[in-house]
Parts: C-alpha cells; sequence; structure tokens
C-alpha cells in the first residue's frame, strides 16, 4: 500500500524571486554594463589625447632639431649619437620592451595569451607606454628616422590593457579583444585614418579573434579619432591634394614598373629590419650584442652622416618631405628615397623606440621621384609618388588593404582606389617573395625563451657595457 504523502504547498514568495528583487537585480546588471563602457570609452579618451600629445611632441622636436642645425653646424654629429646611446640605455634600463616599432609588441601578448605561452617580461604597462612617447619623441629630436605611428599602437595597447584590469568581471571582455581594440584605435588617431585603423586590426592584430570583437574596435577607433579631430581639426595627413584625371586612367606600364620597384625596395626593406632585429652576423654582430650602448651611438654617428648627404632631408619622421613632393612644393635630392632607406635601417637597427609607418612612406614618396624622372609617362608626378607610398609600405608590412587604404585616407586619393588598391596587392606579393611577413616574425622573438647567458671571458677589457 502506497505511503506517498501529497507535496506541501510552496508559498509563491518562495518558488520565485520578488518582482521587485528582479528589477533591483536588473539594475545592478545595468550599472556594471555601463560602469564597463564608461572605463572603455575613457581609455579611448585617453588613447586620442595620447595621440595628439605624442604629435605635438615629434613635430617640436624636428623644427627644433632643424633650427639648431641652422645656427649650429654640426648640431646633428652630438644629439645624434650622444641621444642614442642614452636614449637605448634608458630603453634597456627603464623601459626595456619599448625599443622598435611596438607592433610586434602586442602581437606577441596576444599570441601569448591566446595560446597560453609565457612572455619572458610584459610587452605592455602604463611604463612602457610613457617610455614609447617621451624616448620616441627623444630619437626623433636626436635626429634618427623615426615614426610615432607605430608606437601609438603599443601605447593604446598598453591604455587598454590597464583599463581591462578595472573592467566587472561580468563583463567577460577577452584581453587579446580590448588589446586589438587599443592598437587599432592608436594607430588611427595617429594617421586620423579611421577605417584604416579597423582594417590594420582585422588585417594585422586581430587574425583568427571572434568577430564579436568588431563592436569593441570600431567603437574605440571612433571616440579615439574623434579627440584627435577635435583638436587637429577635420585635416588628411598629408593635406587635400587635387587629384586630377587623366586620359588613360590605369596606365598599364607605369603601374608595373611602381609594383615591381616598391615590392623588391619594400621586401629588401623588410628583410633587413628582421636582420637587424634578430642578430647581425660576424664582428658587427657580436659588437652590438656584447656593447649595445656603444653601438647606438655608432648608428647615431651614421644617422648624422646620411643627413648631411641628403641636405638634412632625412632626419625625422619624413612628413615635411613626403608632403613637399605631393605638393610639388619644392625639388629634394634625387637619392632622398635612398638615404631614407638607409637611414631608417639604421636607426632600427640602433635599438631606439620608434616605428616605420612614417618614414616608408616618405620613402615610398622619394621612389616615386625617381621612377617619375625615369619613365615620366602615365601619371602626373604627385600621383606617382601617391602611388609609390602606397605600394611600398604594401611591401614593408605585407598588409595591402590597410596599405592602399592608408594613402587613400591621407591624401583623399579616392580617385585612384583602383590604382592603389592594384599596386599594394602587386608589391605585397612580390614582397612575400623576398621576405617573410615583418611584424608577426619580429614577434617571434618576444616569444622564445631567452638563451643561457655565456660566461663571461676571463679579461676585463672586454666587459660589456650593458647596464
Amino acid at each position: 500500500m502506497s505511503t506517498e504523502h501529497p507535496e506541501s504547498p510552496v508559498p509563491d514568495r518562495l518558488r520565485r524571486p520578488n518582482l521587485l528583487t528582479r528589477m533591483r537585480r536588473r539594475q545592478a546588471a545595468y550599472r556594471h554594463l555601463w560602469l564597463g563602457r564608461l572605463i572603455y570609452w575613457s581609455a579611448a579618451v585617453m588613447i586620442g589625447l595620447t595621440a595628439v600629445v605624442f604629435a605635438k611632441l615629434t613635430e617640436g622636436g624636428v623644427e627644433t632639431l632643424h633650427w639648431l642645425n641652422d645656427r649650429i653646424p654640426g648640431w646633428t654629429f652630438l644629439t645624434a649619437p650622444l641621444g642614442g646611446a642614452v636614449i637605448v640605455w634608458l630603453t634597456r634600463r627603464f623601459f626595456a620592451g619599448a625599443e622598435g616599432s611596438g607592433i610586434p609588441q602586442v602581437i606577441a601578448e596576444m599570441a601569448q595569451h591566446g595560446e597560453r605561452r609565457r612572455l619572458p617580461r610584459p610587452l605592455l604597462s602604463l611604463r612602457i607606454a610613457l617610455g614609447k612617447v617621451v624616448l620616441g619623441a627623444g630619437a626623433i629630436f636626436a635626429g634618427f628616422s623615426t615614426g610615432r605611428e607605430g608606437p601609438m599602437v603599443q601605447v593604446g595597447a598598453s591604455l587598454m590593457a590597464a583599463v581591462g584590469q578595472r573592467l566587472p568581471r561580468r563583463l567577460q571582455v577577452d584581453r587579446r579583444h580590448l588589446l586589438a581594440a587599443g592598437g587599432a584605435a592608436g594607430i588611427a588617431a595617429a594617421f586620423n585614418t579611421p577605417l584604416a585603423g579597423i582594417l590594420f586590426a582585422i588585417e594585422e592584430l586581430s587574425r583568427g579573434l571572434e568577430d564579436r570583437m568588431s563592436g569593441l574596435i570600431i567603437t574605440a577607433i571612433v571616440i579615439a579619432g574623434v579627440v584627435a579631430q577635435a583638436y587637429f581639426g577635420n585635416y588628411t595627413y598629408f593635406g587635400w591634394l587635387n587629384i586630377p584625371q587623366v586620359d588613360n586612367p590605369h596606365p598599364v606600364g607605369a603601374l608595373l614598373a611602381a609594383a615591381v620597384l616598391c615590392g623588391m625596395a619594400g621586401g629588401l626593406f623588410a628583410r633587413g629590419i628582421i636582420l637587424t632585429a634578430t642578430g647581425l652576423p660576424g664582428r658587427l654582430g657580436a659588437w652590438r650584442r656584447d656593447h649595445p650602448i656603444r653601438f647606438a651611438a655608432g648608428c647615431g654617428l651614421v644617422v648624422a652622416l646620411l643627413g648631411l648627404v641628403s641636405g638634412e632631408t632625412t632626419y625625422g619622421t619624413g612628413y615635411g618631405e613626403a608632403r613637399s613632393l605631393l605638393a610639388q612644393e619644392g625639388e629634394l635630392p634625387w637619392h632622398f628615397g635612398i638615404d631614407k632607406f638607409l637611414a631608417t635601417l639604421v636607426s632600427f637597427a640602433s635599438g631606439v623606440p620608434g616605428g616605420i609607418f612614417a618614414p616608408c612612406l616618405s620613402i615610398g614618396a622619394g621612389l616615386g621621384q625617381n621612377l617619375y624622372a625615369v619613365t615620366g609617362e602615365g601619371y602626373l608626378p604627385g600621383m606617382t609618388n601617391v602611388l609609390c607610398m602606397a605600394g611600398f609600405l604594401a611591401a614593408v608590412t605585407q598588409t595591402p588593404i590597410t596599405a592602399f587604404v592608408i594613402v587613400m585616407e591621407m591624401v583623399d586619393g579616392y580617385g585612384m582606389v583602383i590604382d592603389l588598391m592594384i599596386i599594394a596587392l602587386m608589391a605585397s606579393a612580390i614582397s612575400r617573395a623576398i621576405c617573410p611577413p615583418l611584424y608577426r616574425t619580429l614577434a617571434m622573438r618576444y616569444l622564445q625563451p631567452s638563451p643561457p647567458p655565456k660566461p663571461s671571458s676571463p679579461p676585463a677589457s672586454t666587459t660589456p657595457d650593458t647596464p
């Protein structure tokens, strides 16, 4: 005989939460969501403001350097070697991880997070961001051929990484998404090219990440871009160029010549960058490894010599020189592109913080000047310079979509969009046959464990000068 008892009735207040309790929980969750958004948007504002400060520092540094060179002959022969030595010492002693471009560091941080690797040392922090801005501007003032756009990627990612530690956990924002958003916002604010920032995040930083990160990236880029435009106004990086229409909008011969020239030159440049980063061969490489401070001083001396040969056109980012070529406002030495090519390679090899985006654009403009002098057909001089800027940048970075969009937005060259796409894709393809992807190859250096230190040599005279 069954002895089951009927279930006791459960009051409604115990069966489900009170309506008022549910509303309070929903409001609390909503407040946490908006708190996280406000913190995130504040970081995007900080990225835009930092880009403005960095731009003013670099512009002031270049102007001051030229002013001092005009009044004190040989000034750069003092600032470049001494500045290089001091900046590299400060970087190695207090800001390790701030050397070079900054984009490989962000890629390495994202890779180690996704693959559960552990980096020997952190590459993103507020301390590194501060060193990147201050020492990067100092390197430009000293005369080195570097830019601020690549460093802004690391600065933006560092700011977002710091913000990620303060976001409410219930938001569950992946750290890689924050780093990609911060890096893209940094380059968009530096160039004032929001569309290029989105494409850079997709093409270079966020390969393999989920599609849901796009909202974070676009929001950060828009906010950082608005802050930059609030200060600089609605401008393009190289000004508003009048790109005239030509009878034959796609001259095949000129396009092929520009693509081959930029593809081969960009591939060799990227290969040189990788060689200087992974270790120079022979005695020079051994001396650089044992005496990095002296090596940086020697690089500064070479940069000063190249500046003397080029008529002081290789110092700094190269923005002014590229702009003068695009606007046809003055003539530069025929060997400007070659000089800038070598000065940027030597500057990167020295180990000072600084990027290569802006110098690559000026190198491309110089190559366009040479190409037009040889062919003189198909395009007008300014148009040839624009094409070679896109082609050389695409060949170096092997990100053709980002390269042609950056150049298109910077010069308002929407009338040349097909030509820019063609040359960027062709130059990037040629570069791939010469060199592996630049930034991802450099990022692998940070993911590899550091080799064990070698036993010191007995003689005291061979003691390295590494701090």
